[in-house]
C-alpha cells in the first residue's frame, strides 16, 4: 500500500481490532494497565466504522437479491436486452420484485396473525410468494397495503384455499383464568388462526403472575457462559421435587426451557437479558428484565398481544365472569361452560358458552382459609399462616376438573416460601409482598432474633423454610407446624453491593416501606434490637466464610459481601416471614396438558395449565419454575388444540395512516395543576417528565389501583421505574410536558 492515509487507516483498524481481541480475553480488572490511550481511540474508531456499514446492511441486502430474484420467469435467453447499441439493466425491476415479495409476505402474515386464513392457506400462500406465483405477485403488488381487498381477490388465484373469519359461532377453545398460563394458551391458539372466548372472575388480568420478582428459569445457549446444562437443570428440578418427582413432566418443563424463554422475547417482546442464580440452582438460569418486575413486564406486554385480537373479534374477553360449570356431551367430553356474569344493569346473569376445548388455567388455592377448603382439608396446620397469593386463589378450577371426574395429586403438598415481607405499617395483614430468592441470591443474608446466622440462603425454599421453623421445639420433634404458635420473622440484610445487584427490586421495596436504608453497623444493631458486639460478631464472621470460600452450613457462593469497614457500610435490611407461596398439587395431567380422570385416562376436551395442575413440582417448586411451568405447558395446550376452518364473509377495519393525522401540541404542566389532580376520581401522575391521566386505568391496572391512586397528583417517576420499563408507556397519551 503507497497511499500513507490508507496505511494510517489500516493501522488504526489493526489497532482497534488488538483492543477489542484484549477486551475480550483478558481479566477485567487489569484493563486499565493493558490498554493506552491510543488503543481505546482505535477500539472506538473502529466501532464507529463498523456500526456505519452496519447501516447499509438493507441496502446492500436489496443489491444482493436484484441478482438473484425475477419477477418474471426466467427464459434460456436471460441476457442483457440490447437496444439502440446500450445495454439495458433490469436492476430497478429486481428491486422491485423484492418489494413485491416484501409486500405479498407481509400481507399474507397479517392475515394469518388476525386468524383469517388458517395455517394451511398461510403455508401455500407463502410458498406461492417465493415461488415468485405472477398472479399473486400481481396482487401484492397493487393490493397488498389493502387487506380486505387483497383478501376478497385471493380466491381468483386459487379457489381451494380455506379463508378464515370471525362470526358468532363456536371458539375453539374457552379459556379460564387471565394469568401467565391461560394468556399463553390464548396467544398460541390466536396466532394460529384460532378463535378464543377468554374467562376471568376479577376485574383485572394477570392473577398471581403479575406478582412474580425473581424470573423465569430456562438453559438457553448464553447459560453455558456460566457452566449450566440441561441435565443440571433437571437434577436440580429433580431434587427439589423429592420423592414426588414426575420426571416425564421434569423433562417437559426443562427441555422446552429454552423455546419458551425465546417465545416471550421475540413474540411477546419482554426483556430477559438478565441472568441470575437463585437458591436451590446449580447455575445461573433465572432470566429477569433489566428494568421493571418480570411478573408485571411479561403480564403487560403478553395481555396486549392477546387484546390485539379483539377487534377482529377473534378473542372475546369476559372479566367479571365466574364459570359455574363444565358442560359434557353424552360421550363425556367437556364441550363447554356454564358462568355467570354481571350485566350492565349491575344483576346477575347465566350464560352458557360452547367450545370443544376448555382450559383451566385457574391457579392454586393458597388464600382459601374458608371452612371445607382445600387448605383446611389437605394442610389445615396451614390456616392461619400468611399467604403471597391474591385473595382470588381459592382452587376454582380444581372444583370444576374434579365435577367431571378429574383426578388429583400432591394436593397436600403446599409450599410454604421461607421469605414474605412483614409490613411494619401493618404487621398482621395475612397478605404478604414476596422477597423473591433474588434477595438472597445477590448476597442477602438471613439473621434470626438472637443475631445469628441459621442456613445456607442459597438453598431450597424447602430447607431454609426447615430451618426457620426448625427454631420452635415443637416442630422439631414432629417437622409439623403447630397451628397455636407465633409464626416466627427473621431478618434480612443486604450489604450495598447486594442491593445494588436487585436495584428494582431494592427501589420497589423501599418505596412500599418493606425494606430500610441504614447507615453502618450500630445503626442496623439498632435496628435489629441487638447488641452491637454480637451484630458485629456474625457479619465478620461471614466475611472470613466468604475468604474461605465455604461456611458450616455448606455455602459456596458468596455475593454481595459486606465491606471490611463495616462501620461504613450501608446495609438495606428487612423483617421476613414464612408465607404459604404455591401449591404443587392439583389436577392430574400428562405432558401434553390434558387432564386425566381417577383411573389416569384422558378426559376429553379439558386440559389444565399452571398452577391449577399437579404433579409438575413435586414436593416443593423450584424458584423460577413458575413462570416457566405457565408458558411451557400454555403453549403445548395452546399449539395443539385444533383449529376449526373458516369459509366467511368478512370485514376488515383498515389501518389509519399514521402520517394522516396530526397530533396537537401538548400544553406545560406545573406541579400545582398536577397537585389538584389528586383522587380516586381524578388522577393525574408525573412519569418521565410528562403528565398521564390514570383515573380510568386505575381500575385495571394489574397489581391493583393503590399502587396508582397513592400517587395521584405526584411526581410517580420513581415509583414507576422500579417496577416497569419504559416501553409500557407507549400505550397511553399524555395530557401534558412536565415543567
Amino acid at each position: 500500500v503507497q497511499c500513507q492515509q490508507c496505511k494510517l487507516h489500516g493501522k488504526m483498524a489493526m489497532l482497534g481490532y488488538g483492543a477489542a481481541l484484549k477486551i475480550l480475553f483478558l481479566p477485567e480488572d487489569i484493563y486499565a494497565l493493558s490498554l493506552s490511550r491510543n488503543e481505546i481511540v482505535a477500539f472506538l474508531n473502529t466501532v464507529a466504522k463498523m456500526s456505519e456499514s452496519v447501516r447499509e446492511i438493507r441496502e446492500l441486502t436489496q443489491l444482493y437479491w436484484s441478482t438473484h430474484t425475477r419477477l418474471e420467469k426466467t427464459t434460456s435467453s436471460d441476457q442483457p436486452v440490447l437496444g439502440g447499441g446500450n445495454m439495458v439493466s433490469s436492476s430497478s425491476v429486481d428491486l422491485e420484485g423484492v418489494e413485491i415479495l416484501d409486500a405479498a409476505v407481509e400481507a399474507v402474515s397479517k392475515l394469518a396473525k388476525q386468524g383469517l386464513i388458517n395455517e394451511s392457506t398461510e403455508s401455500k400462500l407463502i410458498q406461492k410468494a417465493f415461488q415468485r406465483h405472477p398472479e399473486l405477485m400481481v396482487l401484492s403488488k397493487h393490493y397488498g397495503k389493502n387487506l380486505r381487498k387483497f383478501l376478497n381477490f385471493l380466491p381468483s388465484i386459487d379457489s381451494e384455499l380455506i379463508l378464515g373469519g370471525f362470526d358468532d359461532g363456536e371458539p375453539d377453545a374457552i379459556v379460564i383464568g387471565t394469568g401467565l398460563a391461560g394468556l399463553t394458551a390464548t396467544l398460541n391458539i390466536l396466532d394460529r388462526g384460532g378463535r378464543v372466548v377468554l374467562i376471568e372472575k376479577e376485574h383485572r388480568m394477570g392473577g398471581n403472575s403479575n406478582k412474580a420478582s425473581s424470573g423465569i428459569n430456562a438453559c438457553c445457549p448464553q447459560n453455558s457462559t456460566y457452566g449450566d446444562f440441561l441435565e443440571s437443570f433437571k437434577e436440580d428440578t429433580i431434587r427439589s421435587a423429592g420423592n414426588s418427582a414426575k420426571l416425564l413432566l421434569i423433562e417437559t418443563l426443562v427441555e422446552n426451557s429454552e423455546s419458551a424463554v425465546r417465545w416471550l422475547i421475540e413474540r411477546v417482546g419482554v426483556d430477559l437479558s438478565v441472568l441470575a442464580q437463585l437458591g436451590g440452582h446449580g447455575h445461573k438460569r433465572t432470566h429477569r428484565p433489566r428494568s421493571g418486575m418480570v411478573g408485571a413486564e411479561i403480564i403487560y406486554n403478553i395481555q396486549r398481544a392477546v387484546k390485539s385480537y379483539e377487534k377482529s373479534g377473534m378473542v372475546k374477553i369476559m372479566m367479571d365472569t365466574r364459570v359455574t360449570a363444565l358442560k359434557k356431551n353424552n360421550d363425556g367430553a367437556v364441550v363447554g361452560v356454564e358462568v355467570v356474569s354481571k350485566a350492565e344493569d349491575g344483576k346477575n346473569k347465566t350464560l352458557t358458552v360452547m367450545a370443544p376445548n376448555v382450559i383451566l388455567a385457574t391457579g392454586g388455592f393458597a388464600s382459601d382459609r374458608s371452612h371445607g377448603s382445600y387448605l383446611e382439608k389437605y394442610r389445615p396446620e396451614l390456616m392461619k399462616m400468611p399467604a403471597t397469593a391474591g385473595e382470588f386463589s381459592t382452587g376454582d378450577g380444581i372444583t370444576l376438573g374434579t365435577s367431571v371426574g378429574a383426578g388429583l395429586v400432591d394436593m397436600e403438598k403446599v409450599q410454604v416460601h421461607p421469605t414474605g415481607w412483614v409490613d411494619p405499617s401493618d404487621p398482621t395483614n395475612p397478605g404478604k409482598i414476596l422477597a423473591g430468592e433474588l434477595m438472597r441470591g445477590v448476597g442477602g443474608i438471613l439473621i434470626n432474633r438472637d443475631g445469628n446466622r441459621f442456613c445456607n440462603e442459597l438453598g431450597t425454599r424447602a430447607y431454609v423454610t426447615d430451618k426457620m421453623f426448625s427454631h420452635d421445639p415443637h416442630y422439631i420433634k414432629t417437622k409439623k407446624w403447630n397451628i397455636t404458635n407465633e409464626i416466627p420473622t427473621f431478618s434480612l440484610v443486604l450489604s450495598a453491593s447486594a442491593a445494588e445487584g436487585a436495584k428494582k427490586h431494592v427501589d420497589h421495596y423501599l418505596n412500599k416501606g418493606l425494606l430500610k436504608k441504614i447507615e453502618g453497623l450500630e445503626d442496623l444493631a439498632k435496628w435489629m434490637n441487638l447488641p452491637l458486639s454480637k451484630v458485629k460478631e456474625t457479619v465478620e464472621q461471614y466475611q472470613r466464610d466468604a475468604k474461605d470460600g465455604r461456611d458450616q452450613w455448606g455455602k459456596t457462593s458468596f455475593s454481595g459481601v459486606p465491606i471490611d469497614n463495616l462501620m461504613d457500610e450501608t446495609f438495606f435490611a428487612g423483617t421476613v416471614t414464612p408465607v404459604l407461596h404455591y401449591c404443587m398439587g392439583g389436577l392430574t395431567i400428562n405432558q401434553e396438558g390434558n387432564v386425566l380422570d381417577e383411573n389416569q385416562q384422558v378426559i376429553s376436551g379439558l386440559h389444565a395449565v399452571g398452577e391449577v395442575s399437579g404433579g409438575v413440582h413435586g414436593d416443593n417448586r423450584l424458584g423460577g419454575n413458575s413462570l416457566l411451568e405457565c408458558t411451557v405447558f400454555g403453549t403445548i395446550v395452546g399449539k395443539r388444540i385444533p383449529i376449526r376452518p373458516r369459509n366467511l364473509s368478512l370485514q376488515l377495519n383498515q389501518d389509519v395512516d399514521e402520517f394522516s393525522v396530526g397530533k396537537a401540541e401538548l400544553p406545560n404542566i406545573t406541579m400545582a395543576e398536577v397537585q389538584q389532580h389528586n383522587t380516586e376520581g381524578d388522577c393525574w401522575v408525573v412519569i418521565h417528565g410528562m403528565v398521564y391521566d390514570l383515573t380510568e386505568f386505575a381500575d385495571e391496572h394489574p397489581a391493583g389501583p393503590e399502587s396508582i391512586i397513592d400517587l395521584a397528583g405526584q411526581d410517580g417517576t420513581e415509583e414507576f421505574q422500579a417496577v416497569h420499563g419504559e416501553n409500557i408507556l407507549e400505550d397511553f397519551d399524555p395530557v401534558g410536558v412536565f415543567v
